[in-house]
């Protein structure tokens, strides 16, 4: 007879993962389905931050703001290896928002969220401070604020880990085709085979409404999709100062170092209409997106200097704002239960990336007087994250640790695998290298994301678990499609 699950979660996103891995540790025995790879769609596609979202403020989203400040800390506590704190520079520009409103949103930005270990604002003199240097003249007085940087994908991947460490059964490349409710019990069809469930959480992200008419639900929400899209390029500036610009349109968009040799330009907002499986950067956007960097860096850059974009879908609940960047970033959800009160359907609306513990957290507690197996408070807030069992901040003596133990690591790769993997990079370091493909990349290193991460593919490895997609050229990523089977 078919194993009964008690809840089975239908995304392999940060929300589908963060809500598995909850809900795992509180007992329940969890089955996450996922159609393509984990975080292969929006949750790899975001602007890599962990942040309050200052732009918000303008909107009056001042407990969305409260509540993803609060997760800053929070997040960077249980992942120091993937979240690091940056400091973000905000230019003064005439004509645009005055001083006086930056700088009293930047007040409520320090004191709202329970800021602890990150530093306050500041002013500071452009022509005198190092951010100052890459721009153009005629910029003088500016802010200095803090936020996080996140390495999205492999948050992704580290909370389906911790999942299935607790228990949980985590199937990618699976398909869900359809969904049928019969005697308190969901039966699911996939292209992988058929499970059943005693509750079902649809976390499909942009895809939620379809996977909603699939299991015969009904709902009156309304989704809005919108795309935003980055680029990147050769490094624009030498220090690790990262910028939040104005433009005149009214919109903003971030320059942030990246992967040591690139800066990170973006996000656009715009309203999507076609399929989600060609979802890409427009000629158009980029193009944008480098005017609005042209005005600000001395360094001109044209769409021929882009080395790589990237475009996620947000699905993002329909408040009837009329701009994208004005459209809500919060959550909410739908719970449809059957005529008994079982079999209970819970439909995730909205979210990003630094509420997805507190979603998931939300998530899991509407389900828990439903789902017997689920016990227990909430306990994500402070247990680390795979290889993250070490003090925030203390990254450079992982390092030192790392470098002490493998002196063959360059200082490249050791900075790359300690931000990536934190204390579990031993498990594979202490074998065999095996074979080399470039840049830091070892056959060890690949067996263990496929054992222990899902890779199974040269894309999962090189722009989801590692970014050396950026680094390796066409024979050394033809090797490694090679040694994957591909």
């Amino acid at each position: 007879m078919t194993e009964i699950y008690d809840i089975a979660i239908i995304g392999g996103g940060v929300n589908g993962c963060g809500i598995a891995r909850d809900a795992a540790g509180r007992g329940a025995k969890v089955l996450v389905l996922e159609q393509g790879d984990l975080a292969g769609g929006t949750s790899s596609a975001s602007t890599k931050l962990i942040h309050g979202g200052l732009r918000y403020l303008e909107h009056y989203e001042f407990a969305l703001v409260r509540e993803a400040l609060t997760e800053r800390e929070r997040l960077w506590r249980i992942a120091p290896h993937i979240i690091h704190p940056m400091r973000f520079v905000l230019p003064h520009v005439k004509g645009l928002r005055p001083r006086w409103l930056l700088r009293l949103g930047l007040f409520l930005y320090d004191h709202i969220g329970g800021r602890k270990a990150l530093p306050a604002t500041e002013s500071i003199d452009l022509h005198r401070h190092p951010a100052g240097k890459p721009l153009k003249p005629g910029f003088g007085k500016a802010f200095v604020y803090s936020d996080g940087w996140v390495d999205d994908a492999r948050l992704v991947v580290l909370n389906a880990r911790d999942a299935a460490d607790r228990g949980a059964t985590i199937l990618t490349r699976t398909g869900v085709e359809k969904l049928e409710r019969e005697g308190g019990v969901w039966t699911i069809h996939t292209s992988g085979g058929t499970f059943r469930a005693k509750a079902v959480v649809n976390a499909a992200g942009p895809s939620v409404l379809d996977l909603v008419g699939r299991a015969g639900e009904r709902t009156k929400r309304a989704m809005r999709l919108v795309r935003g899209s980055h680029i990147v390029v050769p490094r624009l500036f030498e220090h690790p100062y990262a910028y939040f610009f104005q433009i005149p349109d009214g919109r903003i968009f971030f320059a942030i170092p990246y992967q040591h040799d690139f800066t990170l330009i973006g996000t656009t907002d715009r309203d999507h209409t076609g399929p989600l499986s060609e979802v890409k950067a427009s000629e158009e956007e980029i193009a944008y997106l480098c005017e609005a960097a042209n005005a600000y860096f001395a360094k001109s850059i044209t769409p021929a200097d882009v080395v790589w974009t990237y475009s996620g879908v947000r699905p993002l609940v329909d408040d009837g704002s009329g701009k994208p960047e004005a459209a809500t970033r919060g959550y909410d959800f739908d719970l449809d239960l059957d005529g008994q009160g079982g079999a209970p359907f819970l439909s995730v609306f909205g979210g990003k990336i630094t509420t997805y513990r507190h979603l998931a957290k939300d998530a899991v507690e509407k389900l828990q007087p439903l789902v017997p197996a689920l016990s227990g408070k909430d306990w994500t807030a402070t247990a680390p994250l795979p290889g993250g069992d070490f003090a925030m901040g203390t990254i450079d003596a992982l390092k030192a640790g790392l470098a002490r133990a493998y002196p063959r690591l360059d200082a490249a790769t050791l900075d790359r695998v300690a931000r990536a993997y934190g204390t579990k990079a031993r498990e594979w370091l202490a074998v065999d290298p095996g074979e080399d493909f470039g840049h830091g990349l070892t056959g060890a290193e690949v067996d263990y994301l496929k054992a222990n991460e899902w890779a199974r593919t040269a894309e999962d490895v090189l722009w989801r678990r590692t970014k050396l997609g950026l680094r390796l050229d066409a024979a050394q990523a033809a090797r490694l499609k090679t040694y994957m089977g591909e």
